[in-house]
């Protein structure tokens, strides 16, 4: 699990993606071009929540979410999703 310097506002929290799958069960490689977006990640950060509504998830959990969930950003050469909690489906 990586540590970032950001901290989400509200109900915002910052998921680390887990990598796609490079290969099928039978050991078929998939080439990049036909990777499916990851829908499962780990909290990275967590914002503080809207004032009656505390965030139920924490940093370290690892949730899923929707496949197009969230806005792509890069901190410090890395790619994240930062999305609302609403956004996150499970707690796995």
């Amino acid at each position: 699990m990586s540590k970032i310097d950001v901290k989400p506002l509200h109900d915002r929290v910052v998921i680390e993606p887990a990598a796609a799958v490079e290969k099928t069960a039978s050991g078929i490689i998939i080439p990049d071009t036909a990777k499916e977006k990851p829908q499962r990640g780990t909290i990275i950060a967590v914002g503080n929540g809207k004032k009656d509504e505390p965030m139920t998830v924490k940093v370290g959990d690892a949730v899923l979410y929707g496949k197009y969930s969230g806005t792509e950003i890069q901190i410090d050469g890395k790619d994240y999703l930062i999305m609302r909690e609403s956004d996150i489906f499970a707690i796995v």
